[in-house]
């Protein structure tokens, strides 16, 4: 609610939304995330991510409140529970600069001192988190290979919600190295053109980055979903610019309802197989990809309109 209470998702050093009266309720914020039925799912599920998903939020609600030390601190602990939110780093970054400067309109960006305050706290936190890792597993490394190791190497291929376990079962060995490589370069690729695009919203930018860590890491669940759709309802003064909002929600309400089907008739009921679970998997990630990409033009189109206020309302056609 610290997130949706502050005006980050629509106003910052060197933007104001034109639609910024029409943000999401706090209230309506929290609610969408507890009782989204793949946030219960999860809870009921037990899953651990839901540890991970609480320090980035966590994270997130301390940079917006002007505190980038406890950003960085919940940053590095989500990092040490799951590794992908180290990818998160810049925008937050750039979230905690914004924040914590609020009232010093002189100022553009995270300064040199700033940035490397913020990252030294980073990776201190991880070095002492890692450090007790060690002395808890009797004094031994072997626990960063079975760890970090099994989601960089990919060593179990048990199906999921994701894209990597179907590809890397069919793949000849001889590709794995070149093929997890070029995966992984995929999914940080994101990254630096988020950061650098929407380094004037850079709440929005973290966001993304979540949309793609639902669709895009090598072992994602439904709560990596659930986490991006309750950031996305912050930018509910976008909506309306947003062109393909049924087939996206038809396209993840039937992936949601026929996705346990096939995975039952495939493991359980032995009438299907592998292509069964993997084609409604795609279908889960396409509705993903397109709320993504919807969402994408929507703030784009309303950061253009900030700029050129003549054309609020207006159709844009490309020539």
């Amino acid at each position: 609610m610290t997130i949706a209470e502050s005006d980050a998702s629509s106003v910052s050093k060197t933007f104001k939304s034109p639609r910024r009266e029409l943000r999401c309720d706090k209230i309506a914020a929290g609610a969408t995330f507890l009782f989204n039925p793949l946030t219960v799912a999860s809870c009921l599920g037990r899953s651990t991510i839901l540890f991970t998903n609480c320090a980035i939020l966590l994270a997130i609600s301390r940079a917006v409140t002007g505190k980038p030390i406890n950003a960085m601190l919940f940053l590095a602990l989500a990092s040490y529970l799951s590794m992908y939110p180290a990818l998160l780093l810049p925008p937050m970054l750039l979230l905690s600069s914004d924040r914590a400067g609020k009232d010093e309109k002189e100022k553009g960006g995270p300064t040199i001192e700033f940035a490397l305050k913020s990252l030294c706290t980073f990776l201190a936190s991880i070095g002492f988190l890692l450090g007790i890792s060690y002395i808890v597993t009797g004094s031994s490394w072997d626990f960063v290979a079975a760890t970090y190791g099994a989601q960089l190497l990919l060593p179990d291929l048990t199906p999921n919600v994701g894209l990597w376990w179907y590809f890397f079962t069919e793949i000849f060995d001889s590709f794995r190295e070149f093929f997890l490589g070029v995966f992984w370069l995929h999914l940080a690729s994101y990254v630096g053109g988020l950061t650098i695009r929407f380094q004037c919203q850079p709440l929005f930018a973290i966001t993304t980055m979540l949309g793609a860590f639902a669709i895009f890491k090598p072992y994602p669940s439904i709560s990596d979903t659930s986490l991006y759709l309750a950031m996305l309802t912050l930018y509910r003064h976008v909506f309306p610019l947003m062109r393909y909002t049924f087939f996206a929600t038809a396209t993840l309400l039937y992936a949601s309802f026929l996705g346990p089907a096939f995975h039952y008739l495939w493991v359980y009921a032995g009438s299907g197989n592998a292509n069964f679970f993997y084609a409604i998997t795609l279908v889960w990630s396409l509705g993903l990809s397109v709320v993504v990409s919807d969402s994408i033009f929507a703030v784009l189109r309303d950061e253009w309109e900030f700029h050129r206020p003549e054309m609020k309302g207006k159709d844009v056609r490309q020539i």
